[in-house]
């Protein structure tokens, strides 16, 4: 038996693990109240909670100790997107991250780089474009409105870009500090790292994101399970409470299942990442996309649930639903994933395929 056989299998957390996220449970049940969280929608961020966020460490323990963090796994890191997810928490922490360690892989944070410092602290604010593939001329950017600096991939180039001037907000059902970016109508621009190897970091970034945001979902599907769930068992009807109702119950159940399986897929997902990237390379694009179908659909059963109440701008059913509908689109259309996904499974189905036999007569 190898040293990880029974790992591959086994995503339990730790001790430390599981207080790692009950820490911040508290801290974004605390501060990202669903108060917060809409009156921080015409901007995208709440800067007083980003800067609390920043100050738990939550920017520095995602990146290693070579560049001023603290080492944390790619599982550690789901643990807090799904606090995020949650708490529909409006902070760029998983952008942030992303851009952040793609940052480190290509060697840009250090000595030579007089931001680091800011960067790894979360002082300044890292944007990804979060796209599959080489996008041209100007893109939309999930953190484009707030963020001080922006990774971008421009062919086998990868680019830090830089304003001086952040543009505007554009609207959008996720309500992220999304924005219009063009390369070419920056102050700014530097090429950070050329080639294969450079676009196979990028790609991993991208595979990052999805993976966190795929977690961050998990979390939301899970808190608005609850809310269905504690309104159904609220609510009578000819004096029984509607969950005991087939219709109510079934689907209630379906979205425990969802949020088991997905909290899996995305576990196994981040541990391959990290520890054998090059073994599965197709989970993290399949616990995004998974969850991205799923969240949908749990939230969409949410607010049904709660009848009229539930698509009421008061209802936090309602927030629950528009982010679980809006967040996976900043990564583009989700069936671009889906077909990369295959690609990737293709491509490995290919390498492994044993070679023909010889026909005989």
């Amino acid at each position: 038996m190898d040293r990880y056989e029974l790992r591959r299998e086994d995503y339990s957390l730790s001790a430390d693990q599981a207080d790692l996220q009950t820490a911040y449970a508290k801290f974004f049940q605390t501060y990202s109240t669903i108060d917060v969280v809409r009156a921080a929608e015409s901007e995208g961020i709440d800067r007083p909670l980003w800067e609390r966020l920043c100050g738990t460490g939550a920017t520095t323990m995602a990146l290693p100790e070579t560049v001023g963090g603290d080492g944390a796994t790619l599982v550690d890191l789901t643990l807090v997107s799904e606090e995020i997810g949650r708490w529909l928490a409006p902070v760029p922490w998983i952008d942030h991250v992303s851009a952040a360690r793609l940052l480190a892989r290509l060697g840009a944070l250090g000595a030579d780089n007089p931001n680091s410092e800011k960067i790894v602290s979360g002082a300044q604010i890292i944007g990804l474009d979060a796209q599959l593939g080489e996008s041209r001329g100007a893109r939309l950017i999930p953190t484009g409105s707030v963020a001080d600096q922006i990774v971008v991939r421009e062919g086998d180039d990868i680019v830090l870009l830089t304003s001086d001037v952040k543009p505007p907000k554009v609207d959008n059902l996720g309500r992220l500090p999304m924005a219009w970016i063009d390369p070419a109508a920056v102050s700014a621009r530097v090429t950070l790292a050329s080639g294969p190897t450079a676009v196979a970091e990028y790609q991993r970034a991208l595979d990052e994101w999805r993976l966190l945001t795929a977690s961050a979902l998990v979390g939301l599907v899970e808190q608005t399970m609850r809310i269905a769930a504690e309104f159904a068992t609220n609510r009578y009807t000819y004096g029984v409470p509607i969950s005991s109702l087939q219709g109510i119950s079934h689907p209630l159940a379906n979205m425990a299942i969802t949020v088991e399986g997905g909290r899996a897929l995305a576990r196994k997902a981040a541990w391959y990442l990290d520890v054998e990237p090059d073994v599965r390379p197709e989970l993290p694009g399949a616990a995004f996309v998974f969850m991205s179908e799923e969240a949908s659909k749990a939230a969409t059963m949410a607010v049904h649930v709660q009848g009229g109440l539930g698509v009421s701008t008061e209802a936090a059913a309602t927030s629950y639903l528009v982010r679980a509908r809006g967040w996976p689109l900043a990564g583009g259309d989700p069936g671009a994933t889906a077909k990369h996904v295959a690609e990737t499974v293709a491509r490995r189905t290919d390498v492994a395929a044993p070679a023909a036999e010889p026909a005989t007569v």
